[in-house]
């Protein structure tokens, strides 16, 4: 881990578990991290945004923090005014774009209703778009914010081109890592305290067994958001996203099942800080991209490169 990687990841685990507000994490400078130090940004790279989204995870950060990173991230759209607003991104675009003009629906934004401006994904064109003329509210299983925007006529300025839906699932990988892997210590911490039949739970051997399992999963989860990372770093992540979104979903699937069945009753109640990680971790699962999305599209691409073109292409990725 890089020095300037390590103070963030440090002034992350610090500021996140405090729950700050929007403003905070504007002003500590957090959404700016993919935007050039020119730009007046952080300068960081995708391994850094994958490191902070992991600790978001990991303290059920209530902030799209991650959107912002993406929002932010493009090099015409870095001359958003560092003032606060807070930048949504709409995937899911129903809508229609004549002279600079947008008028249609923006399904499923997370916070939408608190955005300044929203990046959405019209057909490949990205457009930049005040804040919605008519918000109905959503929410998530966590209860965060999931709300469609209404436009009729609003100014839509073209940005650039790009898939939101894959930046956003990136986004959605590395809180998943973070995520479950806070499940898992919370799993580790209750079954080596909570005395059962005369003994810590965790000395039962079925347990063990699960603990195990829960473990594997945190741990490919957590390789699967690192590799992801790494391949948009090197400029070309076409396999490794669709592979590692369907591999969160596969331990979260895996995962919060077991995390719940060791913790029994309690890990539902609204005091445990169990159930804050694993409603976002389902949640999570369909934001950006469901398995049957995910699993096509990773198909496409090894059906189109063919049995000896998949191999060579997986091994020269995982030698960059």
């Amino acid at each position: 881990m890089s020095e300037m990687r390590a103070q963030l990841v440090a002034t992350a685990e610090a500021l996140f578990p405090t729950a700050p507000d929007w403003l905070a994490l504007a002003d500590a400078g957090f959404p700016f991290l993919l935007v050039s130090e020119r730009q007046g940004g952080f300068g960081g790279d995708w391994g850094d945004a994958e490191a902070i989204l992991r600790v978001a995870g990991a303290t059920a950060l209530a902030q799209p923090i991650g959107e912002a990173m993406v929002a932010l991230a493009l090099p015409e759209n870095a001359r958003w005014p560092h003032d606060g607003r807070l930048p949504a991104l709409a995937a899911q675009v129903e809508g229609v774009v004549s002279a600079d003009r947008f008028t249609g629906v923006l399904a499923a934004v997370p916070w939408g209703r608190a955005a300044g401006q929203v990046l959405a994904d019209c057909n490949g064109r990205l457009l930049l778009l005040p804040a919605a003329d008519h918000v109905a509210e959503g929410s998530s299983p966590a209860g965060e914010p999931r709300d469609t925007l209404h436009y009729a006529d609003a100014p839509a300025q073209c940005v650039g081109h790009g898939e939101l839906k894959a930046m956003g699932a990136f986004v959605r990988v590395a809180q998943s890592a973070g995520a479950l892997a806070a499940a898992l210590d919370l799993a580790v911490a209750h079954v080596n305290t909570r005395v059962q039949f005369g003994k810590p739970l965790a000395r039962l051997q079925a347990v063990q067994q699960a603990l195990a399992v829960l473990a594997s999963e945190a741990a490919a989860l957590g390789m699967a958001s690192a590799a992801l990372a790494r391949a948009l770093d090197a400029g070309d992540a076409s396999f490794e996203i669709p592979a590692a979104k369907l591999r969160a979903n596969l331990a979260i699937t895996r995962g919060v099942a077991i995390a719940h069945q060791v913790h029994g009753a309690i890990g539902f109640t609204r005091d445990y800080p169990l159930h804050p990680f694993t409603r976002r971790l389902m949640g999570w699962r369909s934001d950006f991209g469901n398995d049957a999305f995910w699993a096509d599209r990773l198909g496409t691409l090894a059906v189109t490169a063919g049995g000896a073109g998949l191999w060579a292409d997986i091994t020269r990725r995982g030698d960059r």
